[in-house]
């Protein structure tokens, strides 16, 4: 399929490894000693409250943004501060919270477009089994600005299928979506990772998080928090703390 990743062993060590990430913006610290992996065919989500510094990580992951301190390697070698197109000839790509797409652009042609110029590949490849696979078959000769919100977070998705990544970032991709529809997006989510795929998930819905993710990265005030499973996170003091508030003290 066209979206199936290059050969990685699926027990292959961490494809992205982030250690000790820092991201300032004038006086602000976004991002302070972010420290974490993610392995092919693991889901991944980056989970925490408004302001934890959740999409600049992503950001910077993915080239927008420069880090400031600490390293992110990616197959063992360091690849901060890469623009985003050489981060997705080497694998790299995203899904934007609201989607970016060429508006004036066909659904096909948006397709194309990531394929010719964000694919490292040489080969045209077929871009039929990627529209089957996201349910845009039928509207492959819609504009984009036709499409519903949640055709358009598809098409967003396949732009970055089409380049063939291995490690996906997909920021708040359920934001705004009914049930249903939250329903197709982890199954396609979940299927890409049984395929091979390392996905890194930004989200703030739980219950889609609790079906998409194997592992969770919690993040505070831009720190990293708590590693592990969504349950042993509801059972961790300082992630209730960090979502909740503290407890009133009597």
């Amino acid at each position: 399929m066209l979206f199936d990743p290059v050969d990685i062993p699926a027990a292959a060590g961490p494809l992205l490894t982030v250690t000790n990430l820092a991201k300032k913006f004038g006086s602000f610290q976004a991002l302070e000693d972010v420290s974490f992996d993610v392995r092919p065919g693991e889901v991944l989500g980056l989970v925490g409250p408004n302001g934890s510094g959740k999409t600049t990580c992503i950001n910077v992951i993915t080239g927008l943004y420069r880090p400031n301190a600490g390293s992110i390697q990616y197959q063992g070698q360091p690849i901060g501060g890469l623009a985003p197109h050489k981060l997705a000839h080497l694998g790299i790509n995203r899904s934007f919270q609201i989607p970016k797409p060429f508006k004036s652009l066909t659904v096909r042609e948006n397709l194309e477009v990531a394929l010719k110029y964000g694919s490292k590949s040489s080969s045209p490849g077929d871009l039929a089994p990627l529209m089957d696979f996201l349910e845009l078959d039928k509207h492959a000769g819609r504009l984009a600005s036709e499409l519903t919100s949640a055709q358009q977070k598809m098409l967003d998705l396949g732009r970055a299928l089409a380049t063939r990544p291995r490690l996906l970032c997909v920021d708040e991709l359920g934001a705004g979506l009914n049930p249903a529809e939250l329903e197709q997006v982890s199954d396609r989510l979940r299927k890409l990772a049984r395929a091979g795929l390392a996905l890194l998930v930004v989200e703030h819905l739980m219950d889609f998080v609790d079906r998409v993710t194997d592992r969770l990265i919690v993040l505070s005030a831009g720190r990293d928090i708590f590693s592990g499973s969504l349950s042993q996170a509801t059972q961790n003091k300082q992630v209730v703390e960090v979502f909740l508030g503290a407890p009133d003290e009597h």
